[in-house]
């Protein structure tokens, strides 16, 4: 008898669409407090509060899609070792789903309207770097990891600096992606192509241009 219990695809598939629905319907429990529960609720003006909202309404998007990235690479796993990691890194960043959606509700603000596209986007792109085998799979989250801790920086230099709630969210989730990042390279990751970073690249500046507003 296998070690590896088997799974019905049709199990497989239920428990996606489960997810699914729990992400964009803004179900998420955090495994771990907010960062942002012992950090000064400092005044900000309506600028400052519609600045703080925008910038953490993108970060609940890239939670969003994170979740369906790690959903459908670790459905396409090839390996249980994979999977398990996947699965894993996906469990940690619905933490940050959850904080980022609980700062939002905090600021007065709303999630993106969009987000069932965006997920949409993210598990097919998750699925196509997932066929292209567990070492490539893992090179796409080395790179996306990169590029999501570059854009934290981004934020925390631009977040007003009196708003110590976002910008502690914003530091710990910096902190985690940074070890899922390294996470995967250690696991053997290849790294992805030129053209591939350029592409993820302009993706991710529409879908963040398009979620601050919308």
């Amino acid at each position: 008898m296998s070690a590896q219990r088997s799974i019905h695809p049709l199990d497989q598939l239920i428990v996606s669409m489960d997810k699914a629905l729990r992400v964009i319907a803004g179900v998420a429990s955090a495994s771990r407090p907010t960062p942002a529960a012992h950090a000064d609720d400092g005044q900000l003006d309506e600028a400052e509060q519609r600045l703080s909202a925008g910038l953490m309404r993108v970060n609940h998007v890239g939670e969003v899609c994170a979740q369906a990235l790690y959903n459908s690479q670790s459905r396409f796993a090839k390996t249980e070792e994979m999977r398990a990691q996947f699965a894993e890194a996906g469990r940690e960043e619905e933490d940050h789903l959850a904080w980022t959606a609980q700062r939002l509700a905090e600021l007065g603000s709303r999630p993106s309207l969009l987000n069932p596209l965006w997920y949409a986007g993210a598990y097919a792109l998750g699925t196509v770097a997932a066929q292209l085998g567990d070492a490539r799979s893992l090179g796409f989250v080395v790179e996306t990891e990169r590029q999501v801790e570059a854009h934290l920086n981004s934020h925390l230099d631009l977040l007003p600096a009196q708003d110590a709630k976002s910008r502690a969210v914003v530091e710990q989730m910096r902190i985690d992606e940074i070890a899922h990042g390294a996470a995967a390279q250690a696991l053997g990751a290849v790294a992805v192509p030129p053209p591939v970073r350029g592409l993820m690249t302009a993706m991710a500046k529409v879908m963040t241009t398009t979620a601050y507003y919308v």
